[in-house]
């Protein structure tokens, strides 16, 4: 779940010492602990204004999806169309902070996969919308925490259009 969870883990598994190598990213992780949680912060603190932009410039994008018979059509599906964003935000949050994809990938792209395939939602569509969230976000921090952060949403991404 964590960098240093993971490496102590692995070490355990192994029944030995954590290696220099695994020692020394233990710190280089522990170091960037202050840039993980100012991005964190930036993003919990701004996620209502993050969810709005990344909506705007999604139906913008795709107008369809807020048209008739489109899967953001009506105040609930728009609703319910919001909610995930926030959701996937929180996820990229976690992800930041523990310094690890492996949330994402067991609690986002696995089950939910099967949740949008089985409520046709088209899987293009959230991959646009996490495209969104991503720009909303990036532009919020500054350069080097965009550096730190763009990783996640890319793993996002990547794990959704595979999914397609």
């Amino acid at each position: 779940m964590s960098v240093v969870r993971d490496l102590i883990l692995v070490a355990d598994d192994e029944l030995r010492y954590p290696s220099s190598g695994e020692l020394r990213s233990m710190a280089d992780f522990l170091s960037g602990g202050a840039q993980r949680i100012r991005i964190a912060r930036i993003l919990t603190e701004n996620e209502r204004k993050i969810v709005d932009q990344s909506a705007k410039v999604l139906f913008s994008r795709r107008p369809e999806y807020v048209a008739p018979g489109g899967n953001a059509y009506g105040q609930k599906q728009r609703a319910q169309c919001l909610r995930d964003f926030s959701w996937y935000l929180r996820l990229v949050s976690y992800a930041v902070l523990a310094g690890s994809t492996a949330f994402i990938e067991t609690t986002g792209l696995v089950g939910a996969r099967e949740m949008y395939n089985s409520l046709g939602v088209p899987m293009p569509g959230m991959v646009e919308s996490m495209r969104c969230l991503k720009e909303a976000s990036i532009d919020l921090v500054s350069p080097d925490d965009a550096t730190l952060l763009a990783p996640y949403f890319d793993f996002l991404i990547q794990g959704m259009q595979t999914s397609t």
